[in-house]
């Protein structure tokens, strides 16, 4: 049971509403406890003594509101995770993409919630691999924590966050360095990380593939359809949303196209 005096029903309430105002974010009565033990962190942090002074902090401060923002996030990733969206990736979305965008040869991909940089690395090995001359790619990743984006930035992996990556790839775009591995630097230039909350327009238009996994899991219904009909709006005619296993649009006032193949189930944007 909460500690009434450290956080009541009343403060639950108000943060509950801030961060979904903030970042589409949804805290239920399930998972409060880590909204509290997130609180409980930044008060030692800022040095604050309650929880009404941190709210009235990060109520006034945008810089605060971020790091507050970044503490209550979860980012579990890894590298070619669910490997069958990188195996469609390749055996469908770019084939279809090279018929498409003929006379164009750049496809644009956005990795929306990129967490500690896995996915856009990923990405970025395999089409460096099967991409043929002359095209090229560029690739956008965002994330709302400052946090990850600086451990994505920097491109260092621990040796147990390699896991998965086959051996012909980490030979050929990481460096073995005391501890771990780093991303070669020319691999490093493929890709642009930025802070983005998703609450909000990205500005990006004409993209060619958006990846967006186990991000909107943690979104209401109204939240969720806002984030996808904003992918939308991102995107080019003839474009494809890659969203995690566990998600799905069915139900969702949308526009995307179910497409199910031998390797994955991903949308596509049709016009």
């Amino acid at each position: 049971m909460a500690d009434p005096v450290f956080f009541s029903d009343a403060d639950f309430e108000l943060y509950k509403a801030l961060i979904y105002r903030e970042s589409g974010i949804t805290f239920t009565t399930t998972n409060r406890s880590i909204l509290e033990s997130r609180l409980k962190e930044q008060l030692r942090t800022l040095g604050l003594n309650s929880v009404k002074s941190h709210y009235a902090r990060i109520s006034t401060n945008k810089e605060d509101l971020k790091s507050f923002l970044d503490s209550i996030t979860t980012n579990l990733t890894r590298f070619f995770r669910n490997q069958a969206h990188f195996d469609a990736l390749e055996h469908y979305v770019v084939p279809e993409l090279m018929k498409i965008k003929q006379g164009n040869n750049i496809i644009r991909i956005w990795s929306a919630g990129c967490s500690t940089g896995e996915e856009p690395y990923t990405i970025a090995m395999l089409l460096s691999e099967i991409l043929p001359p002359p095209w090229k790619y560029e690739i956008l990743a965002s994330d709302i924590s400052l946090k990850c984006l600086m451990t994505a930035k920097e491109g260092f992996y621990a040796d147990s966050r390699i896991v998965g990556v086959p051996d012909n790839y980490l030979k050929k775009y990481f460096d073995k360095v005391d501890g771990g591995y780093k991303v070669h630097a020319d691999l490093m230039s493929r890709i642009r990380f930025d802070y983005h909350n998703l609450a909000n327009d990205s500005g990006q238009r004409n993209l060619d593939l958006v990846f967006c996994r186990n991000v909107i899991i943690y979104f209401d219904e109204t939240a969720q359809t806002a984030v996808i009909n904003r992918f939308w709006d991102s995107m080019a005619g003839k474009s494809f949303l890659f969203i995690g296993h566990s998600e799905s649009l069915f139900g969702m006032k949308t526009k995307f196209d179910f497409v199910k193949t031998e390797w994955a189930t991903f949308y596509r944007k049709n016009l």
